[in-house]
């Protein structure tokens, strides 16, 4: 039982590819549903593991590792056919690499971190997420997106580029840290 969440979350990975697919077929009907039901089952994998302490080391990866795939690969194919400002694809991106970077470099350096999610970065995922939707939603009926992309296109950048800043001044105020009393430069 405590593996449903994590069976939740491999669901969600599954989906990335057959969501990637659907927009590129101009499906968006249907890709605004797995968009959506990725959306849910991120909400019920954590609900899950926090109401009866169904949570794993595992899932604590598998968690954020979906709904990153998701989110990412949903930019840049958005971004590839136009749907959106290829610039806002390559942000969104940037700041998921930036993130993934530091923590990495972190570890190989003996110095590991954990980034704790900021509530910048919290209302950031929220917003990136409500983007997205309303982009497939408005492409499945048809509807004309200028006025989304132009206006959504602002809070997205503008939160993505905070949070970004946000986990970099984390990272580096980390960073300057010595570990284990360690002195040397």
């Amino acid at each position: 039982m405590r593996n449903i969440p994590n069976l939740i979350s491999v669901m969600r990975l599954l989906l990335v590819p057959f969501t990637v697919w659907l927009v590129i077929s101009e499906a968006y009907g249907w890709a605004f549903v797995t968009f959506m039901a990725a959306g849910i089952s991120d909400g019920v994998d954590g609900y899950l593991a926090r109401r009866f302490d169904w949570r794993t080391k595992l899932g604590s990866y598998l968690d954020p590792l979906a709904d990153k795939a998701l989110l990412v690969s949903v930019y840049v194919t958005l971004g590839l056919l136009k749907i959106i400002p290829a610039w806002l694809a390559i942000l969104v991106v940037s700041r998921d690499a930036l993130i993934v970077g530091a923590v990495l470099l972190s570890r190989l350096m003996d110095h590991p971190v954990r980034l704790k999610p900021l509530l910048v970065s919290k209302l950031n995922t929220v917003v990136q997420i409500a983007f997205a939707v309303s982009v497939l939603g408005l492409a499945a009926l048809g509807k004309p997106l200028a006025a989304l992309v132009d206006y959504g296109s602002i809070p997205v950048a503008l939160l993505t580029a905070l949070s970004g800043a946000a986990y970099l001044a984390s990272w580096l105020r980390h960073m300057a840290e010595q570990p284990d009393g360690d002195t040397t430069p």
